[in-house]
């Protein structure tokens, strides 16, 4: 995910670390500078090619979740293509990162490919840089949105792993038939 001599940041190895720690499903990474929520891969499956669709094994997941922020924001989800986002309005809001743009060393495809969480990224606002006069409506027009996407957290299949005696077991690999990306059991 991250390419060699990379440097990263105490505050990033410091949640790389908790992530690694607590066996986390979903997460959202908030941003400014678009109304969009993208979803991974974030980097391009050929490191030559700019806006290239580079799925994971997970793609109708991950398109299902970004969809359900999307949906229940009530910006992304105006249908006018003259607002803030509007060049997203024919994809429903929602695009694959590496599609809009690629880059390395990002939180979804870290979370995806290293521990069992799904995250999406959540750009809140044309606004790089919001005023703090601004950020009252941004929480407002994000909060039911953000709400519906951790109810997400109770699609699909959950489940104890455990013996024969009852016991659970830790660091299981789970696998579903045709997705190839398996995901293990946390204590």
């Amino acid at each position: 995910c991250f390419s060699p001599g990379f440097q990263v940041a105490p505050e990033t190895k410091a949640v790389m670390k908790w992530l690694r720690s607590i066996p986390f499903v979903l997460s959202a990474s908030l941003h400014g500078g678009e109304l969009v929520v993208t979803y991974p891969y974030d980097y391009s499956r050929h490191p030559m090619e700019e806006k290239m669709f580079s799925p994971t094994p997970d793609e109708k997941v991950f398109q299902m979740l970004a969809k359900a922020y999307a949906n229940a924001h009530p910006v992304i989800s105006d249908r006018s293509e003259l607002r803030c986002g509007g060049s997203f309005v024919e994809r429903g809001g929602i695009i694959n990162g590496a599609e809009w743009y690629s880059f390395t060393g990002g939180m979804a495809d870290f979370n995806y490919l290293h521990t069992n969480c799904f995250e999406v990224t959540v750009e809140v606002g044309c606004e790089k840089f919001p005023l703090e006069e601004e950020l009252f409506t941004i929480w407002h027009e994000n909060r039911g949105a953000l709400l519906d996407y951790m109810e997400m957290i109770h699609r699909g299949i959950k489940g104890i792993v455990s013996d024969k005696f009852g016991n659970p077991i830790k660091n299981a690999r789970i696998s579903v038939r045709g997705i190839r990306h398996d995901v293990t059991t946390g204590e």
